[in-house]
């Protein structure tokens, strides 16, 4: 009897538990969990709905923002500054990078310098994942590590830096070289080595190039290795993971070799996608734990400039149907006869858009959503439809421009100011 009961004690009916109660009992549990399941059901379903309409809201807004042309500007802020030539200067956490010889500094985006953190370097270079920056001497010894709120570490290395970049989570890889070995050197972000790899430069090479995933577990290098008179570029790719330390002790997932041409440059434009931009090529490679070909994007001309973004690659090409002797303003020159040309490609090769311009350009600054060109005083601002949002002459040659977090709003540096700008489809007075 007593073992009877138990068993009837534990009987579920719909999740309600069954205490041997009256029937009206029973009933009212099952009404109320009932009521509790419709309920659940009915709020989880609001909130998929309140996402899916948020998602299309900002699709359309992002559209129409794309699509979108504008004539003017105005000055949200302006601060007095002066223009250092030996400075640099990156996009970092939506507002400004500036490093130099003597320090690296943070500028908001009303032009103020919020730290400034003094060093001493030859030839500094810098790279910035999400919210670190790491800082190295080329061909010097020192190396500093940047958030938002100022240095998080520096460490002076054994040997000369040829190369460093940076993770997400603020760890860093340095490439360090001696008269007869390469290291390269993986740090936390305050400074404590977690990995080291030997190579020795008359079995590997010289390095070339480094490129670290946003998590830190993956590596990819280029070297450049000398057999005879013949060049001949070696990429390699390292997993920090559970899948590296299975494969072997040095970490090593995958490897490929290219006679006659060089590989100066390689990227990892997404936590799991390498891009090695090539002399002829751009070279897509897919590694969520080992590397694997992706698709290869011929140059058909001369590149003059790469660029990417986390879910596009692209190159600035002299245009081979432009006529020289033609001007920008030539009546009898076609559009299409524009002196250089962008194209801009998806990382399973597809040419998204191609852009003819004839500006004398500088520079090209790449976000997620915009391209910039600069030269001189002039700026054109390209959506990645391929649309040119904004052309402009300035009175001023623009040193520098990076778009903001803000919408429509840039910092852009002039000789003597720093302005922050917001674009504008009317004409300023």
């Amino acid at each position: 009897m007593q073992t009877e009961n138990l068993r009837e004690l534990h009987k579920k009916e719909d999740n309600v538990i069954d205490g041997g109660g009256s029937e009206e009992l029973r009933r009212e549990n099952r009404e109320i969990h009932e009521r509790r399941r419709i309920g659940n059901r009915k709020l989880k379903l609001l909130v998929l709905l309140i996402l899916f309409v948020a998602l299309i809201v900002s699709g359309i807004v992002f559209f129409i923002s794309s699509r979108r042309s504008y004539k003017s500007y105005k000055v949200v802020s302006s601060v007095d500054t002066a223009f250092d030539s030996d400075s640099e200067y990156l996009e970092f956490a939506g507002n400004l990078l500036k490093y130099s010889p003597a320090g690296v500094s943070y500028i908001n985006q009303s032009g103020e310098t919020v730290w400034t953190a003094g060093v001493n370097m030859n030839s500094p270079i810098a790279e910035i994942s999400g919210g670190y920056a790491v800082v190295a001497d080329k061909g010097g010894n020192s190396v500093a590590v940047y958030n938002v709120d100022g240095e998080v570490t520096s460490e002076t290395m054994p040997y000369k830096i040829c190369d460093v970049d940076i993770s997400s989570s603020g760890a860093f890889v340095v490439v360090l070289e001696s008269d007869s070995a390469n290291y390269t050197s993986m740090y936390s972000r305050v400074g404590d080595k977690i990995y080291e790899i030997k190579t020795s430069i008359k079995n590997s090479g010289y390095p070339v190039d480094v490129t670290l995933s946003d998590d830190g577990q993956k590596l990819f290098t280029s070297y450049l290795y000398l057999s005879g008179v013949t060049p001949k570029i070696n990429l390699t790719a390292y997993n920090f993971g559970d899948v590296g330390q299975n494969e072997n002790a040095d970490r090593m997932v995958g490897g490929y070799s290219f006679e006659e041409e060089m590989i100066p440059k390689v990227e990892f434009v997404s936590n799991d996608t390498v891009a090695a931009f090539a002399d002829s090529e751009i070279i897509i490679y897919a590694m969520k734990e080992k590397p694997s070909e992706k698709v290869r994007i011929p140059y058909e001309t001369n590149i003059l400039s790469i660029f990417y973004g986390k879910d596009y690659v692209g190159i600035i090409e002299k245009n081979a149907s432009v006529v020289l002797t033609g001007t920008a303003t030539d009546s009898k020159r076609k559009a299409s006869d524009s002196v250089y040309r962008m194209k801009v490609y998806d990382f399973s090769g597809n040419e998204r858009f191609s852009y003819d311009f004839d500006m004398d350009y500088e520079r090209v600054i790449a976000s997620d959503k915009e391209i910039i060109i600069s030269g001189g005083s002039a700026i054109d601002i390209v959506s990645m439809n391929g649309r040119s949002r904004f052309i402009y002459n300035f009175s001023a040659p623009v040193r520098n421009i990076i778009p903001t977090s803000g919408r429509n709003k840039y910092i852009i540096t002039f000789d003597d100011r720093t302005e922050t700008i917001k674009l504008s489809k009317k004409e300023e007075e």
